[in-house]
């Protein structure tokens, strides 16, 4: 097929992919309650990307369809129970003493509707410190004032870089933990908890990472995304430890995307601090275009700390909308992974024996990556809780960007250095004068 009529058929199917309903199931021995995702209507007939819950932690996801006439709740949980098997679980540790930073730039309606789930988390102590990062306008901060008063703390970080945004908040934080999330999300009220009580349980971790899942499903391109995997790693919690590599991952420590995403991370306060924190020429808002969350991760595994991904850690993620929403995050997330590993090994030389050791891997699965992934028709279904159920083919061209976007990485990671130290100069001559 020529490449013009090839894209011309993946823009049809694009545009084919229907909305999807968002819904939570929670199964407690006989007994099943159905719930809307946040902020969506309740559950009718069609189809429906259900998280299931055992006793109200997340343990699956599923992708069903209710016929019409038909009861939503009788139907999922019929399929739930079928393929989400029961689990048992310990009581989580109590947790330590948390700040939790959210970094933002002209969003306040998003802004809003993230703090008020953050400010109903069931953590027994913690604190919420807001970011307005570059801010053209005031509305961030007569937001915090209007609304918030004195249940969070604003703080200002005139650099743009969500970087630079997230360190001048581990410089205010005052817990013994901080979370980091986005002002797109919304957290379920046992995020926090879930999150920051196996700091508690383990003195070696320096680092926790928890589940992602769609909050709403109603565009093409959030389908999409969703259809191959979104921001989940799935529903086995596990621990990365430096000391005992994962026979798994013959990439680790470089492989960060494996860990976790930055809209759900925490760190140890002075674990993060102790390793200068993020670099501020990576993230969002830099020429690097991202990578500032997996720099974080690798920069704390490499100094001998344990990382614990729990899936009962939740947030619902609202997805980019449009197409061109997907073409930026594909070149973003090319260039953010090259650019963090630039990072890294700036910063920390030492690393490089262990990267070239590992690079020919590391180049096939670059490649593995941005293939143009086939929908599971030919592959067989996804098995429950593996979040990847590949219902839509991936465009080529995103795999094209996004191996683009791993290209300029370097380079971008290279320009944001130098932007940052011109600044540096510009603020020096400006205090001497």
């Amino acid at each position: 097929m020529a490449r013009s009529a090839r894209a011309q058929e993946e823009i049809r199917r694009f545009l084919d992919i229907g909305a999807v309903q968002v819904a939570e199931l929670d199964l407690d021995g006989d007994e099943a309650v159905l719930r809307p995702g946040p902020g969506s209507p309740p559950v009718t007939h069609g189809e429906v990307f259900v998280l299931v819950r055992r006793s109200g932690r997340p343990v699956g996801t599923l992708l069903g369809r209710v016929p019409e006439g038909a009861d939503p709740k009788a139907v999922l949980a019929g399929r739930a129970r079928a393929e989400c098997g029961p689990a048992v679980f310990g009581e989580p540790a109590e947790p330590p003493y948390t700040s939790v930073v959210v970094a933002t730039r002209e969003r306040a309606g998003q802004l809003a509707r993230a703090l008020d789930s953050l400010l109903a988390q069931d953590h027994p102590r913690f604190e919420i410190v807001v970011v307005d990062n570059a801010p053209v306008t005031n509305e961030t901060r007569e937001l915090i004032e209007r609304k918030y008063a004195e249940r969070v703390r604003y703080v200002r970080e005139p650099v743009p870089g969500l970087a630079g945004a997230h360190n001048t908040g581990l410089d205010a934080v005052r817990g013994e933990v901080v979370a980091f999330t986005d002002d797109d999300v919304v957290a379920d009220p046992r995020w926090l908890t879930e999150l920051t009580a196996p700091f508690a349980a383990d003195a070696r971790l320096g680092c926790s990472t928890g589940l992602i899942l769609p909050a709403r499903l109603t565009t093409p391109a959030q389908v999409l995304l969703e259809s191959h995997g979104g921001f989940a790693k799935g529903f086995t919690p596990r621990t990365y430890d430096p000391a005992s590599p994962p026979g798994d991952e013959p990439l680790f420590p470089f492989t960060a995307g494996r860990f976790g995403s930055g809209a759900n991370m925490a760190f140890r306060t002075a674990v993060l601090r102790s390793v200068g924190g993020f670099d501020p020429a990576t993230g969002a808002g830099t020429a690097a275009r991202g990578g500032d969350d997996l720099y974080g991760f690798v920069r704390v595994l490499a100094e001998g700390h344990r990382l614990r991904y729990t899936p009962y850690a939740l947030v619902w993620h609202h997805h980019r909308e449009t197409w061109r929403d997907l073409e930026t995050q594909a070149y973003g997330y090319g260039a953010g992974l090259t650019a963090y590993l630039t990072a890294v090994l700036v910063n920390r030389p030492a690393l490089l024996p262990a990267f070239l050791a590992r690079l020919p891997r590391g180049l096939a699965h670059a490649r593995a990556l941005t293939a143009v992934r086939e929908t599971e028709a030919a592959h067989g279904a996804g098995m429950p809780g593996d979040h990847d159920g590949r219902t839509h083919p991936w465009p080529r061209r995103l795999s094209r960007l996004q191996r683009r976007g791993m290209v300029y990485g370097p380079v971008g990671y290279l320009k944001a250095r130098r932007a940052l130290r011109s600044s540096a100069r510009e603020k020096t001559a400006r205090g001497a004068e």
